[in-house]
C-alpha cells in the first residue's frame, strides 16, 4: 500500500510538473486558472485530467477539438511516479516508516522535490535547448538550504563551487560555444544537491552518458559533428542517479 500510495503521488505530481513545463514556455504561472487544451485552448474538465487513466480513454486526442495530446504528458506522468517509488524503495525501508523515522522521511521529502525540479529540467532542456533561471536559482536556494541538514555548509560550498568552476571555464575558454550558460548554474545546482566527492562521480557519469549518447545518435545519422545536443538532460540525469546511488559508487571507486 505504501509503495502503491507514492506511486500515485507520483503521478499527481508529474501531471502538475507537465503544466509547469507548459507553462514555461508560455511565461504563465503554473497556478493561474485550470488547464486548457493547447490546440482548441478550451478548458480541460476534471475527469479529463486524471493522470495516464484520460489519456488512454481519450486514446491520445482532446475531447473537445479531436486533436492528437503530445505522448510527452503520459510520459512525463510515468516517469515521476516510477523516480518517486524508486526513491522510497532506495531511500525509506518499512521499519524506518514504521518508527516514523524523521530523518529518512525527511530524505525521502528532500528527493521528491530535488526529482521534480530534474525532471522539469531534463524536459525543458531537451525540448527547448535552455535551462531557464527560473528553474535553476530557486533549486540552487532549495538544495542548499534543505542539504545542511545532511552536509556541512562548507562540504556543500566546495562541492557547488566544482560543479561552477568546472562549467564557468569551459563557457570562458569556448566563449560559450561548447556549454550554454544555463549549464552552469546547473553545475552549481548539482555540487549543492549532491555534496562532495559525489559531484564528481556525477559529472564524471554525466559526460560518460552525454558520449554515449552523442556517438550512438551520429552512428545512426540522427546526427552530426556539427549538431547541437542539450546536456542539460544528462545533468539531470547523471544527479538522479548519483543523489541515489552515489554512496555505493563512492565505496566502489574507493
Amino acid at each position: 500500500m505504501y509503495y502503491f500510495l507514492v506511486f500515485i503521488f507520483g503521478l499527481a505530481i508529474g501531471s502538475f510538473l507537465n503544466v509547469i513545463i507548459y507553462r514555461l514556455d508560455k511565461k504563465a504561472s503554473a497556478f493561474e486558472g485550470r488547464s486548457r487544451c493547447p490546440k482548441c485552448r478550451k478548458h480541460l474538465k476534471w475527469y479529463d485530467n486524471i493522470p495516464l487513466v484520460s489519456f488512454a480513454l481519450l486514446r491520445g486526442r482532446c475531447r473537445n477539438c479531436h486533436k492528437k495530446i503530445s505522448w510527452q504528458y503520459p510520459i512525463v506522468e510515468l516517469a515521476t511516479a516510477s523516480a518517486f517509488l524508486i526513491n522510497a524503495i532506495v531511500l525509506v525501508s518499512r521499519p524506518q516508516l514504521i518508527t516514523a523515522d524523521v530523518e529518512a522521511i525527511f530524505s525521502l521529502l528532500t528527493s521528491f522535490l530535488f526529482t521534480s525540479f530534474l525532471i522539469v529540467i531534463f524536459v525543458y532542456d531537451l525540448n527547448k535547448y535552455q535551462i531557464l533561471d527560473k528553474v535553476s536559482i530557486p533549486l540552487i536556494i532549495t538544495a542548499l538550504v534543505l542539504n545542511l541538514f545532511f552536509y556541512s555548509f562548507w562540504n556543500l560550498i566546495l562541492a557547488g563551487l566544482i560543479g561552477f568552476a568546472f562549467f564557468g571555464l569551459q563557457y570562458l575558454i569556448s566563449g560559450g560555444k561548447w556549454i550554454g550558460d544555463g549549464d552552469i548554474r546547473l553545475g552549481l545546482a548539482m555540487g549543492l544537491m549532491l555534496g562532495y566527492p559525489k559531484v564528481l562521480i556525477g559529472l564524471f557519469l554525466a559526460y560518460l552518458i552525454g558520449s554515449l549518447v552523442a556517438v550512438g545518435l551520429i552512428i545512426f545519422s540522427k546526427k552530426n559533428m556539427k549538431s547541437r545536443i542539450p546536456f542539460g538532460p544528462f545533468l539531470a540525469g547523471a544527479t538522479y542517479l548519483i543523489f541515489l546511488f552515489g554512496d555505493y559508487l563512492l565505496k566502489l571507486f574507493i
